[in-house]
């Protein structure tokens, strides 16, 4: 199952069910324009065997750009390289999609205060309380958000992601906690949702029939995302698949953990039955395995995204994928250039407890 292809509502065919996570690499230009260090390294996981290949967070506003050497997508300026990258990552074998982002709060190379659903304080170095976004601000956003989709269209990219997860501006937006508006865009569940949404069917507005968009949740906070609840979540996963997604990217961090809110089950079964048998279950978590990856989909996933384990094992479903063991960490700096990791990822990724020997 794990290598067989499947083909999304869209028509959009992914070779094998292994997809490589999006993942903050540090590897474009200062401007957003496309580096050759993250062009070679997702070039490296198409070439090793990955039926999907995402991008890293794509910038779709100057205002939404969380950390340097993010890949952009917010103007027309950027796509030539994009271009570029969408036939390199076809010619290596692999679907491709970029992931869309903005960061909200977390916008901390915007240059001006970043805004998002409420304002906020953070007992955090260095954190900048949010204004409270217009709704100038939100139909701004989508707008940016849906011309960014159609320039991944334009490049010869198959789908999008859009990032709704791990405490970014659609996130916030989502949050129980940190989105109390009272003038439609927050409050209740269906006020909460509806950026994510209107992001959404906008994006399915500005691109073909035959181009996939999926979609990035937390279903349960972790880390910067806060104020999910899990039945909440469920529920605009439904509302995402009327709206047009054609998979949901369940973020769990670890798959052999429970739910948080309901500890004798897990997340995975409870977001498969919530959608429709066609729409595809992505999830990411910790999956390192062959073991790991067939028990993801056992529990319910379609596709399993993989992060570190794919950083250490480029050609994981060529290798692991047919039962050898994976490369483990801690891995040299030396080892990692060799598997297209450039300097400047692999001091990012020094930040992770014992990944870098």
């Amino acid at each position: 199952m794990l290598l067989q292809p499947l083909t999304l509502p869209s028509g959009v065919v992914l070779p094998n069910r292994v997809a490589l996570a999006p993942m903050t690499n540090l590897q474009s230009q200062p401007d957003g324009l496309l580096g050759e260090a993250e062009l070679n390294f997702l070039a490296r996981r198409a070439d090793g065997g990955f039926g999907t290949v995402m991008t890293c967070a794509a910038y779709v506003a100057k205002d939404g750009k969380a950390w340097p050497g993010e890949l952009a997508i917010d103007r027309d300026e950027c796509l030539p390289g994009l271009t570029r990258l969408a036939a390199r990552l076809a010619a290596g074998g692999a679907a491709r999609m970029v992931q869309l982002f903005h960061g909200g709060v977390r916008a901390e190379e915007a240059g001006e205060q970043p805004w998002s659903a409420s304002t906020w304080t953070e007992d955090t170095k260095g954190f900048v309380a949010p204004r409270v976004g217009t709704t100038d601000d939100i139909a701004r956003v989508i707008g940016q958000f849906a011309a960014a989709a159609a320039r991944a269209e334009r490049a010869g990219f198959d789908g999008v992601e859009l990032h709704g997860a791990h405490g970014y501006l659609l996130s916030q937006f989502l949050s129980r906690t940190l989105n109390p508006r009272t003038d439609g865009w927050g409050g209740d569940l269906a006020g909460r949702a509806r950026l994510t949404r209107e992001v959404l069917r906008a994006c399915r507005d500005a691109t073909s029939s035959r181009f996939a968009i999926g979609v990035r949740l937390s279903f349960e906070d972790f880390g910067n995302a806060k104020g999910m609840d899990l039945d909440d979540n469920l529920q605009v996963a439904k509302w995402l698949v009327e709206d047009g997604a054609d998979f949901i990217h369940a973020s769990l961090w670890d798959i052999s953990r429970n739910s948080a809110k309901y500890p004798d089950q897990h997340v995975l079964p409870l977001v498969r039955a919530a959608v429709r048998p066609e729409v595809a279950v992505f999830t990411a978590g910790k999956i390192w395995t062959l073991a790991d990856a067939e028990k993801a989909l056992e529990l319910g996933a379609t596709v399993v995204a993989l992060g570190r384990s794919g950083i250490l094992n480029p050609d994981w479903p060529k290798t692991v994928g047919i039962g050898e063991e994976p490369r483990t960490p801690p891995m040299s700096a030396a080892d990692l250039e060799a598997r297209a990791v450039s300097p400047a990822f692999v001091e990012y990724l020094r930040r992770w407890k014992n990944f870098v020997s």
